[in-house]
């Protein structure tokens, strides 16, 4: 029995040992291509209290990125998947009863219909969700220049950090992430999002070729560029359009919404500094719970889930130990 699982079994072993010795070596190059492109985005990895096996959300730091949610963004982004009461839950920003009864009781929220038939506003209660700030996207677009602003619920979970490599790398970059357990992509991409506008940047011509140059430096016949591309072997400039302003994390680099963060906009009352790099850190750690409220329980079960596998593992190693002990080899 041993020699036919041993025969059996033996490639499929190796197989997979080769598979593991070819991702792990190709890791650090994985790295290297993911930004090779010459004007590619570059997101930079943060460190987020709710990353890793042992990940959790910081109250406080929920509670502060929900008053820079309130206080920025909620006069265009709507929330619509998270109640009021949500945000009194455990593993959230944990606010008190009397807290959410009084911030729900702001809002107006249309109900009905009446015993006339007809439509009406009442003050919100904790088990509302939180309304669109606008009636519909039609509307919500003549508001903004033709842009729709989407809804932040599932934001964190719908965005993502996208890569430049190769197709053939792609199933490496895959598994370098779930060795490493990344899984803050989104969030990443957020904070990068948020602290990324800056000034266009210049471009000084050198024959075909664009070269950028340092921030605050020019050169004499230098151009503005939103991007670069490359046709037919020459770089090819895309200005900064009309009612767009330049962010470094957006694809393209123009986007419609102008910069809705600024040091000292929002007035934190626990002493945090009030600096663009915390608000937005803070906001996209909300976001990050709105999109994944289960986070921390999902964390712990599956740390649970890891103990009993071992502890399985150990019996039944054990077990196997012991019934073939006296069958001779």
């Amino acid at each position: 029995m041993k020699t036919f699982l041993t025969h059996r079994l033996a490639p499929a072993a190796r197989l997979a040992t080769r598979l593991l010795a070819v991702s792990i070596l190709a890791m650090p190059f994985v790295g290297g291509f993911a930004h090779a492109a010459g004007d590619a985005i570059k997101i930079e990895r943060q460190s987020w209290t709710f990353g890793g096996l042992n990940g959790h959300f910081d109250r406080a730091q929920l509670q502060r990125g929900f008053m820079v949610y309130q206080k920025v963004c909620a006069d265009c982004h709507g929330l619509k998947r998270i109640k009021f009461r949500n945000l009194s839950q455990k593993g959230g920003p944990e606010f008190s009863e009397a807290e959410i009864q009084s911030l729900a009781a702001t809002f107006k929220i249309q109900d009905g219909p009446n015993d006339a038939g007809k439509m009406f506003q009442r003050p919100g209660k904790p088990f509302d969700a939180f309304p669109s700030p606008f009636a519909n996207e039609q509307q919500a677009r003549a508001s903004n220049g033709g842009a729709y602003p989407p809804d932040l619920s599932v934001i964190a979970k719908g965005r993502g950090v996208s890569t430049n490599a190769p197709v053939y790398l792609e199933p490496f970059l895959w598994l370098k992430e779930i060795v490493m357990g990344y899984q803050e992509g989104g969030p990443d991409y957020l904070y990068a999002l948020l602290t990324g506008y800056v000034a266009v940047p210049s471009y000084a011509k050198k024959g075909d070729k664009l070269v950028k140059l340092p921030p605050g430096e020019t050169a004499p016949g230098a151009v503005q560029c939103a991007s670069v591309e490359t046709v037919d072997g020459k770089d090819v400039c895309t200005p900064l359009q009309k009612g767009m302003q330049y962010n470094a994390a957006f694809p393209g680099h123009q986007i419609a919404m102008v910069a809705p963060l600024a040091d000292k906009r929002v007035k934190y009352t626990d002493g945090t500094p009030p600096t663009l790099e915390n608000y937005a850190r803070d906001v996209t750690a909300f976001l990050a719970w709105a999109s994944d409220p289960s986070l921390e329980h999902r964390k712990r079960l599956g740390q649970q889930v890891l103990i009993y596998l071992l502890i399985t593992a150990l019996l039944l190693y054990l077990a196997k130990r012991r019934v073939w002990a006296r069958v001779e080899h």
